[in-house]
């Protein structure tokens, strides 16, 4: 491989601290993530497994429940894993987004109940994504442990998540300037010019603050990095060649490319199956896109005879995604 391999990437990275896999749906983004984990944890340093996949699949992989609670895994000292829940907080969002717009109404005298707009927006789908985001970037914040690696949804999904914290950048600043020009407006228009605390204002103050520094950890190329896993097959590398520009353009760093299921040709006898020669072939010819595609392969991960699945597996994943190169 012409790239760093992922040992030497982690050298070359000593302050890596947020650590994202992506591609798509399929792919092996849940092993990959949880085997670096357990490489991390291997290290001595404290490493957080989150999964902010709706379809979370770290219980299954680890074969214990992981899912509410950072929860130490079994077998593996300093290695935690945690499958989101978002269900409390959007109830708490629910709540919390009751009380701003019951105090936009009062302040706006518009007589209709907060009730109606709430049930509005917590039915849109993307107010489960904005859930996960706020429970991801919590996590980031708070601090507790010495890497956070994330296994995230399909990389469409992923996009937004990570996109969020842009968005909500930009739409929060023209909130912040429509916000100033409406109290500006009322208080021209006031008979007694009375300052008023402004609750929404302190608000959009305190999200734009949080929305600067989540974007600001999200583009440190020395503590985060978004690795994409493929197969060696057509559609996979196809959603990687369509979203890796965005990422860039994003600034959200871009660690490498991982293929995974890659079939040993030295495995190969006079009695393999056509079947299988033919998956060689096709993977072989995909390797070269992959190759003149993507400059930073870090690892080929072959194909086991059986599924990955607990910590042991993940040891016998971890010997390939880290080899060290000759």
């Amino acid at each position: 491989m012409s790239a760093a391999s992922m040992p030497a990437f982690f050298t070359q990275h000593p302050r890596m601290k947020y650590i994202f896999f992506g591609g798509k749906g399929g792919v092996g983004k849940t092993v990959m993530a949880g085997t670096a984990a357990l490489w991390l944890a291997q290290q001595g340093h404290r490493t957080l497994l989150a999964s902010t996949n709706p379809v979370h699949s770290l219980s299954s992989l680890l074969d214990q429940n992981v899912f509410g609670a950072p929860t130490p895994v079994n077998g593996a000292p300093n290695l935690y894993a945690y499958e989101i829940d978002t269900k409390d907080t959007i109830e708490r969002s629910k709540v919390e987004l009751t009380q701003k717009i019951q105090w936009f109404l009062k302040y706006a005298d518009i007589k209709t109940r907060a009730d109606e707009f709430v049930e509005s927006a917590t039915m849109n789908p993307a107010f489960e994504e904005s859930a996960m985001f706020e429970n991801m970037i919590d996590l980031m914040f708070e601090d507790k442990y010495d890497v956070y690696v994330f296994d995230t949804a399909p990389t469409a999904n992923t996009r937004r998540l990570l996109g969020m914290s842009s968005v909500y950048s930009m739409w929060v600043n023209k909130m912040v300037q429509s916000r100033e020009e409406a109290k500006s407006l009322r208080e021209l228009l006031s008979y007694s010019r009375k300052k008023e605390k402004d609750p929404l204002m302190e608000y959009l103050l305190n999200l734009r603050s949080r929305m600067e520094r989540t974007k600001g950890l999200l583009t440190d190329a020395e503590k985060t990095a978004f690795f994409f896993v493929t197969l060696p097959e057509a559609l996979p590398i196809a959603v990687i060649k369509r979203f890796i520009g965005w990422f860039h353009d994003f600034g959200i760093p871009v660690g490498g490319v991982i293929v995974n299921m890659l079939i040993d040709k030295a495995d190969v006898t006079a009695d393999t199956p056509e079947f299988v020669r033919n998956r060689i072939a096709m993977q072989e010819h995909h390797m070269l896109d992959i190759r003149a595609s993507f400059p930073d392969v870090r690892a080929l991960v072959p194909l086991f005879e059986t599924e990955v699945r607990g910590v042991e597996m993940l040891k016998r994943t971890a010997a390939h995604l880290f080899a060290i190169e000759d």
